[in-house]
């Protein structure tokens, strides 16, 4: 086989959440542009219904479904209704995340106040562990259960599954907060036992980890502003935050054969920031 025919995922369908902006619908596009059939779920309904019908526009195969990953029910729905429309499920990303935002993303102070483990807020401390941690066991409960029965609906065994984690989960850095680096420690644990059971099942599992990118998270505060992006740029080792567009070969390379022979990988794609700032964050 040639090397680039094994990221061919013509015929193949994949569900991606959290897929009505950011890095969830870098991986729809690509996965679209690829060949794939592709479900976008997100929170956002509307949103994902937005996104859907302009790569429907553009002559993709799309469709969206609302759902909330920290809801069971909502996350199975969304799966069998994926099933109903092609058929079934190969590709799967994990993606859905959530920033609680109480107050560490802000620009003006990387450790503001408001963040600090003795007055943070509970409900906030929940809702991120519910999103981040349980909605990737949500899930990957429903893509192992559609997957298995892969070959006798489709001739296909097993698939591929991608979970978002980030460099947060083995780099400490108090603007992400309180509740963010435990869950995506979680999710990188969680991912890696995931990998080992279902890969009797041919069902690979692995991450992707990233650094800052220039998304919603935070209140987007990075698109809206200059000088923070700025600041962040020069804290990046190969000197700039990163753009979506950039996530894309990696995703395509988990989700296809390209991918074949990895699972239980936890990538990291962060301009170099697992390795240390440029400049300690004193703040922006």
């Amino acid at each position: 086989m040639k090397t680039l025919d094994q990221f061919d995922i013509a015929g193949r369908s994949g569900l991606v959440t959290g897929a009505a902006s950011g890095l969830g619908l870098a991986y729809a596009e690509v996965l679209c542009e690829a060949g794939a059939q592709v479900t976008l779920t997100d929170y956002d309904g509307e949103g994902a219904e937005r996104e859907a019908e302009r790569l429907r526009d553009e002559g993709y195969a799309a469709r969206a479904a609302r759902a909330d990953v920290a809801d069971l029910a909502e996350i199975a729905a969304a799966f069998d209704d994926h099933v109903a429309a092609f058929g079934g499920c190969d590709i799967v990303f994990s993606n859905a995340g959530y920033d609680a935002g109480n107050g560490f993303w802000t620009p003006e102070d990387t450790r503001n106040p408001r963040g600090q483990l003795d007055v943070y807020d509970p409900a906030a401390w929940e809702r991120s562990i519910q999103v981040n941690l349980t909605g990737q066991f949500h899930t990957l409960r429903e893509a192992a259960r559609v997957m298995k029965r892969n070959e006798e609906r489709t001739g296909r065994r097993g698939g591929s599954i991608v979970c978002t984690s980030s460099n947060a989960a083995v780099v400490n850095e108090a603007i992400v907060g309180v509740p963010y680096m435990p869950a995506k420690a979680g999710v990188m644990h969680f991912m890696r036992h995931a990998a080992l059971e279902l890969a009797a099942f041919g069902i690979r599992v692995n991450a992707i980890a990233p650094g800052p990118f220039v998304t919603n998270i935070g209140g987007g505060w990075l698109k809206t502003n200059p000088e923070a992006r700025k600041a962040w740029d020069k804290l990046v080792p190969t000197g700039a935050v990163g753009e979506v567009h950039q996530i894309k070969p990696l995703a395509l390379l988990l989700a296809s054969d390209a991918g074949s022979y990895m699972t239980g990988a936890h990538v990291m794609i962060d301009g170099g920031m697992q390795l240390g700032p440029v400049k300690p964050l004193t703040g922006l």
